[in-house]
């Protein structure tokens, strides 16, 4: 069973940076896009930035040119860095990924289990 691990979450003070990491468990023959949303207590689960196969990315307006996703492909792994992070940034963050686990498998997505990130002096 293929499984999306994140880690990196944790409490810093506003301003700060941290950075989220989400490995896939095991080998997958190939992954699509990949994303991290976010979840604030009381609030709907948003997107927060995304990336292609290919390289390509969005981000929710709140976040960008503070935080920067990234993959690497070969580690089956995606990055989220976040900088100059703010109070209403705190939020349990998932991973997602559309992957396909064998040629012969349909495209599906996978979901972490989540990582809480809290910004707070």
């Amino acid at each position: 069973q293929v499984q999306l691990v994140e880690s990196g979450g944790g409490l810093v003070q506003p301003g700060g940076s941290l950075r989220l990491s989400c490995a896939a468990s095991e080998s997958i023959f190939k992954i699509y896009a990949m994303g991290w949303y976010r979840q604030a207590p009381g609030k709907q689960r948003e997107l927060v930035a995304a990336i292609t196969s290919g390289g390509s990315t969005n981000y929710t307006d709140s976040v960008k040119g503070r935080f920067t996703i990234s993959r690497d492909n070969a580690k089956n792994t995606v990055y989220l860095q976040m900088n100059s992070l703010k109070p209403e940034d705190t939020a349990v963050y998932y991973c997602n990924a559309d992957l396909r686990i064998d040629p012969r498998a349909v495209v599906t997505p996978y979901w972490g289990k989540g990582t809480l990130v809290t910004v707070s002096s």
